[in-house]
């Protein structure tokens, strides 16, 4: 699950966040490439590979495609609770 106490420091604030990869529960951003592939408007990665959000989904249809990236993050670093 996505820890909103240790977002990534690049996040844009907002709902939607990335947990950054140093999370001491494990549920951190592990490089995997699924949300910034699949959703280039809004995810990017760091300098080593690492999700944040880089722009806040506002329509539906860009809300549906986040949801897509939160299915789909083999970790769950993805929140919508920020």
């Amino acid at each position: 699950m996505s820890n909103k106490e240790m977002k990534h420091s690049k996040n844009i604030e907002g709902a939607w966040y990335c947990t950054d990869p140093d999370d001491d529960d494990g549920e951190g951003c592990i490089a995997c490439n699924v949300c910034y592939t699949g959703a280039p408007d809004f995810f990017e990665e760091d300098e080593d590979g690492n999700a944040y959000v880089k722009k806040q989904p506002i329509s539906d249809d860009e809300i549906e495609l986040c949801n897509e990236q939160l299915e789909a993050c083999p970790v769950n670093s993805i929140g919508l609770d920020g």
